[in-house]
């Protein structure tokens, strides 16, 4: 078979997992505003995808040659288009057929592509457009010489219109075509307006069709054929071609202002709209038909993360709240937690506290000398910076390496470096050519210079404490020498890539990553050669690398046996007799997976990795990635228990079949929801050791 056929394109792939997301927006047993944000999630991923992933095809479209790993791009794009078209179908057919009716249901009314019928309603729209929406309209009429720009990711009406007939022309039939644009105010206006309750029902109407209802006036002269929802994703690439020389820093603050003006990657629209009006719209902005992306009636779908829900928090899912595991409560301190044992934490199920905590406990604690951080994304009001600059107040030396160059948080993360270096901070700024992505922080104690007992904490997941109240990762703990040496060599590497670190516990990207792996695997097929049990499980968001993926090839042609939890990306092809060995796994479910765990089989002596690493290109070439060691049974018990969970989840969990389909496991016995029973087991381990603690303290 081709080399090529072995592997799915990874943007194919790409588009079945945010189909798996469209999924569970069908999913009855959901509450109806947890159906509503899959919508919302669904139209937020594909936003992003075509800002990134197919205006990258778009340039190799137009310079391949500058392009020679994107083949067939032109092809790849066609693809892409189409299957997305017949996403939308379906995201229409969801939100009309089965989410609208059920909010009526509910005593909400949300009307679409008209106006409300009740004289309260209509007066009130009438009143809202001349008093709060006219101010901020600007309609722009389009001619051949009309020099105008849609901003990325606005929303606008296209409309089209022709001049009234003065009395004179009533006998000339023939009238030529008028096009407009207006920028609907969504910066001044929020995207549902609400409407006077009526009939015991609340009701919304989008912005847009109040925006429609003034176009008449707007357009004095003009009757008003027509007006279609329109907006222009752009090259989110910052165009940073020459990072290696020069202040990378400084280019980056001056280039972001162009993922507002760059190159089109993706115009949306209606499917409704007229082929002249597209064609005109298209001749105006310079859009080619590779371009065009049909939706429905309207665009930023993303906006139903913000639909009011009046009945809250009924018709919303009830998120858990996070357990506070008794041993830490117990101590009061977590740097006495952890001399006592290492620790995971398993978000959104734990709080997030506790990272906070570790660093104001090492702000405030008099031996503590050095802290140095890894800051990849952050929360917006962030709690972490403002410990980081707690520590330097405290006059604690503090180092934070900030990753300039995370896509989307590049403004956020300049932003709290000048914050922080005006608190003092040592700040070092992105790697060129690389992107650091690794998650680590060190509180390093020192006597006379000498380092003593010190603590480390690495993890999965960025230091957010926002997102770690729905992303599902692993933060772990712990004070031994081994990794600390580790990470201050690594630290020391990220000031000077001349020092190359010698490690003993962790794997990196760059230094020894890739081996680490390799030769893990090996074993693996080494044992099942030999006539013993080869065992691989690995968890990410995604798998790209060719030569990961084909030493897995190879690991199940030896008979090794491979279980994948693959959220996102997974360029590896199932089924086939090269893989027939491997089972892909999919899981999809209202906490985001994002966890990277690697479990080898060892010949029953299990070896597991956490890692900040997935297993695509970027992170495998060009980036400082972790992956570290869990050693103790009794955490390597606990984390396995949770993958089982996964690997027997037979509710939300999906097999990826040979053509990228998300396949559902048929249920075998009792439903197995893994996310719940993960919470469920946690608080039991939980509420043993209380139990246990309690009873040691009767007798």
């Amino acid at each position: 078979m081709p080399i090529e056929q072995q592997f799915f394109n990874r943007d194919i792939s790409w588009l079945s997992f945010n189909h798996r997301v469209l999924e569970e927006a069908k999913d009855t047993s959901l509450p109806l505003f947890e159906r509503l944000k899959f919508l919302a999630i669904y139209s937020s991923n594909l936003d992003e995808f075509y800002k990134v992933r197919v205006a990258e095809y778009r340039n190799a479209t137009l310079h391949p040659e500058s392009y020679p790993d994107i083949p067939r791009a032109e092809k790849v794009l066609e693809q892409i288009n189409s299957i997305v078209g017949k996403h939308w179908i379906e995201y229409s057919k969801i939100f009309k057929g089965e989410i609208l009716p059920l909010m009526e249901q509910s005593g909400i009314k949300l009307h679409l592509e008209g106006y409300p019928k009740k004289k309260e309603h209509k007066q009130f729209i009438h009143n809202f457009f001349h008093t709060e929406l006219i101010p901020y309209c600007q309609p722009v009429l389009l001619n051949k010489g009309t020099r105008s720009f849609m901003r990325d990711n606005r929303l606008y009406l296209a409309v089209k219109l022709y001049r009234k007939r003065k009395k004179e022309d009533k006998k000339n039939k023939s009238r030529r075509a008028k096009y407009a644009l207006i920028k609907m105010p969504t910066n001044d206006h929020k995207r549902f307006i609400k409407l006077p309750r009526i009939d015991n029902q609340y009701h919304y109407m989008f912005l847009d069709d109040a925006l429609r209802y003034g176009l008449p006036e707007l357009f004095p002269g003009y009757d008003v054929v027509g007006s279609w929802g329109v907006k222009i994703a752009r090259n989110a690439d910052l165009g940073i071609d020459d990072e290696f020389w020069g202040d990378l820093v400084e280019k980056i603050r001056k280039n972001l202002a162009l993922r507002k003006t760059g190159t089109p990657a993706g115009l949306y629209h209606d499917r409704s709209i007229p082929a002249d009006v597209l064609k005109f719209l298209m001749r105006s902005f310079d859009i080619k038909p590779i371009e065009l992306v049909e939706t429905g009636s309207y665009q930023n779908l993303h906006d139903f993360f913000a639909f009011p829900n009046p009945f809250a928090p009924k018709l919303e899912w009830q998120t858990p709240t996070p357990i506070k595991p008794f041993e830490l409560e117990e101590a009061g301190s977590m740097f006495e937690a952890i001399k006592r044992k290492e620790r995971v934490l398993h978000y959104p199920y734990h709080s997030f506290d506790y990272v906070i905590q570790f660093l104001r406990e090492a702000a405030t604690d008099n031996k503590v000398d050095e802290i140095k951080v890894t800051q990849y994304r952050v929360a917006s009001n962030s709690e972490v910076v403002g410990a980081l600059i707690f520590a330097a107040h405290n006059k604690k030396k503090v180092t934070v390496f900030v990753e300039v160059k995370a896509r989307f948080d590049e403004a956020n993360n300049l932003y709290f470096a000048r914050q922080m270096e005006k608190a003092g901070i040592k700040i070092i700024y992105s790697i060129p050519g690389l992107k650091v992505h690794a998650k680590m922080a060190l509180a390093i104690r020192r006597a006379n210079g000498v380092r003593k007992r010190s603590f480390a904490y690495l993890s999965t997941g960025n230091f957010n404490e926002k997102t770690a109240r729905s992303y599902a990762d692993h933060g772990f703990f712990t004070c031994n020498d081994a990794y600390l040496d580790d990470m201050e060599c690594l630290f020391k590497y990220l000031e000077d890539q001349s020092r190359k670190p010698k490690l003993n516990k962790l794997l990196i990207t760059q230094i020894n990553l890739r081996k680490g792996i390799m030769n893990r695997i090996n074993r693996e097929i080494d044992l099942a050669k030999s006539g013993k049990d080869g065992y691989i499980l690995l968890k990410m968001n995604g798998i790209q690398n060719k030569n990961l993926i084909s030493k897995l090839y190879e690991a199940s042609q030896a008979g090794v046996k491979v279980d994948l939890i693959v959220r996102g990306i997974c360029c590896l092809v199932p089924n086939q007799e090269y893989s027939k060995n491997i089972r892909v796994l999919r899981l999809v479910d209202s906490y985001l997976e994002h966890a990277r765990i690697w479990v080898f089989g060892n010949d029953n002596n299990t070896e597991m990795f956490l890692s900040s690493a997935d297993w695509l290109n970027r992170n495998i070439n060009r980036r400082i990635e972790t992956a570290f060691p869990i050693e103790q049974p009794e955490l390597k018990a606990e984390i396995l228990t949770m993958l089982e969970m996964q690997l027997e989840d037979n509710t939300k969990v999906r097999l990826i079949d040979e053509n990228l389909n998300n396949v559902p496991i048929k249920g075998k016995g009792k439903a197995l929801r893994a996310q719940q029973a993960s919470y469920k087991y946690l608080l039991q381990l939980d509420n043993m050791v209380r139990e246990e603690n309690m009873r040691n303290k009767l007798s």
